[in-house]
C-alpha cells in the first residue's frame, strides 16, 4: 500500500526498476550484435577504386597479359588480390581490357595458344574459344563473352577497376 503523499507502490517501484535494469542488460547484449551485422554495410567499400596498370603508350593491337595487385576487403578482412587482364587496342583503336577467366568453368584463357586458331583466346580446359574482342565462338563450351574491366585513362596511364559482365 502506498504511504501518504506517495503515488508509487512498492510493487510498481520494483516492476519499474526490474524492467529498467532488464532493458539495460538486454541492450548491452544486443547492441554489439547489431553493430556486427550492420557495420560492414555502412562502411565505404574500396571495390570501385581503380589501379594503375600500364602506360597508354605501351598498349598495342596485340593482346598483352597484365598482372596487377588490388586492395580488397571481404567483410572485415583486408587483403591484396592479384588480378590479370588481357589489354590491347581493337581495330577501331579503342582500348579493351578483358578478364582471363573463361565463362564456362573459370579456367584461364590465353591468346594465340591454339595453333589452329592463332588470333583467338583459347581455354585449354574444354577447348573453349573467344574471338579477339572476347566474344565466345558459337559451338564451343563458353556461353558468354569474356568480362571486360572498368577502365579509366588518366595522365598517360591505364587504370583498371573490377571486371564487368558483358551481354551475350
Amino acid at each position: 500500500m502506498a504511504q501518504n503523499g506517495s503515488n508509487v507502490t512498492r510493487r510498481q517501484f520494483l516492476t519499474y526498476t526490474l524492467t529498467g535494469v532488464g532493458g539495460f542488460m538486454a541492450a548491452t547484449m544486443v547492441m554489439p550484435m547489431v553493430n556486427f551485422a550492420v557495420d560492414p554495410v555502412l562502411k565505404k567499400s574500396g571495390s570501385g577504386d581503380k589501379v594503375k596498370v600500364m602506360k597508354l603508350s605501351d598498349i598495342t593491337t596485340e593482346p598483352k597479359r597484365v598482372d596487377f595487385k588490388k586492395q580488397t576487403q571481404d567483410a572485415w578482412y583486408d587483403f591484396e588480390e592479384t588480378l590479370s587482364a588481357w589489354v590491347f587496342k581493337n581495330d577501331k583503336g579503342e582500348i579493351l581490357a578483358l578478364s582471363p577467366i573463361c565463362k564456362h568453368l573459370g579456367c584461364q584463357v590465353s591468346f594465340g595458344a591454339d595453333p589452329t586458331h592463332p588470333e583467338q583466346f583459347y581455354c585449354p580446359c574444354h577447348f573453349g574459344r573467344y574471338t579477339k574482342d572476347g566474344v565466345n565462338v558459337p559451338g564451343t563450351p563458353p556461353t558468354k563473352p569474356l568480362d571486360e574491366y572498368e577502365m579509366q585513362e588518366k595522365d598517360g596511364f591505364l587504370y583498371l577497376g573490377k571486371p564487368v559482365e558483358r551481354g551475350a
